[in-house]
């Protein structure tokens, strides 16, 4: 029996699978490689190229693999984008889930783990973000990711698989020993974006707005490590298997950092000045975005092990000195 990771070439994908398979799990992967790269599939885990929406796909992946759980990554996820092309982001995210919990109940398949987010709460009500705080997506990225979870929560409901959702915040870091890290194309995240300036592949990053209610003016972020991430997906998959009941939980630090202490961070990680621009703010930005992860605490056993801002960024530089264009060159 296998675990299916569905988006297992991705950044947060492709680190759980390694996690999987370094914890002694059998797994397999579906990625269509629209965002995700071949580089980053672990070399032992079976790989099927191609697409959740596709049934025929799906059902030669199901009789050929034994799935017992499925972990869902396979979603697009750039706010910008899905503002710009929001049909495509509810084919991709919500027609995706449907044709993928099509195919896990017709092959009697009861446990998902899904890649949730922050953005499902659109504004904060009050930081840090409880689980149970009001919903209100403010893009159709967040949107279509809520209504992906309130689908699980309907099938679920009517006998099928059993979830746990993981809303989680701003991912960082990499892999302890920098095989893979975080890539996209292109890249819209604040880490890689500043590393990228320390790698000299861009003359400076931007600060969108520094006159919110903050010690230093900045928007405050929860960064998270991925690898952290990663095993609370094992976590959430283990809840599944002791017959839990579906969940919603965040994952995140608890606690904040600012924009310009990214950037500090970054500049004594990499022993480098990263030139900076201040722009205006960004509509739509909350000043302060802080998860609560007490219920992830009781409920899965979650810690971060990671959890110092200089240590992510520490992972992430050892990934990019190495990979300064990414996924496509590496240097010796």
């Amino acid at each position: 029996m296998a675990v299916l990771v569905v988006g297992g070439a991705g950044y947060i994908g492709s680190h759980t699978v390694f996690a999987l398979a370094d914890g002694g799990r059998k797994v397999a992967i579906v990625d269509n490689l629209l965002t995700g790269h071949a580089e980053a599939v672990h070399p032992g885990a079976p790989f099927f190229l191609g697409d959740i929406r596709d049934a025929d796909f799906m059902e030669r992946v199901f009789a050929e693999v034994r799935v017992e759980a499925v972990i869902h990554f396979a979603a697009s996820s750039q706010v910008g984008e899905s503002v710009a092309k929001p049909l495509a982001y509810y084919n991709n995210n919500l027609y995706g889930t449907m044709a993928l919990l099509d195919a896990m109940t017709r092959h009697n398949v009861d446990k998902i783990v899904f890649s949730s987010t922050a953005a499902a709460y659109g504004e904060p009500e009050r930081v840090p973000i409880l689980e149970n705080d009001r919903t209100g997506p403010t893009s159709p990225y967040g949107e279509t990711k809520l209504a992906m979870e309130r689908m699980m929560k309907w099938v679920a409901g009517a006998g099928g698989p059993r979830y746990v959702s993981l809303r989680y915040f701003n991912a960082g870091g990499a892999r302890e020993d920098g095989t893979i890290g975080e890539d996209h194309r292109p890249e819209t995240h604040l880490i890689p974006i500043v590393l990228q300036v320390a790698n000299g592949r861009r003359e400076s990053a931007a600060i969108f707005g520094d006159d919110y209610d903050t010690p230093d003016g900045t928007c405050i972020r929860d960064y998270i490590h991925v690898s952290d991430l990663a095993q609370a997906h094992i976590l959430a998959l283990e809840h599944l298997e002791r017959g839990g009941g579906s969940e919603i939980f965040n994952l995140g630090n608890g606690a904040g950092f600012s924009v310009r202490q990214v950037i500090e961070a970054a500049e004594a990680a990499t022993g480098k000045s990263i030139p900076h621009t201040v722009s205006a703010r960004r509509s739509g930005d909350p000043a302060r975005l802080v998860a609560s992860n007490a219920k992830a605490a009781r409920g899965l056993g979650f810690k971060p092990a990671t959890p110092d801002l200089r240590d992510i960024i520490a992972s992430a530089w050892k990934w990019h000195r190495t990979h300064p264009d990414g996924f496509g060159a590496k240097l010796a």
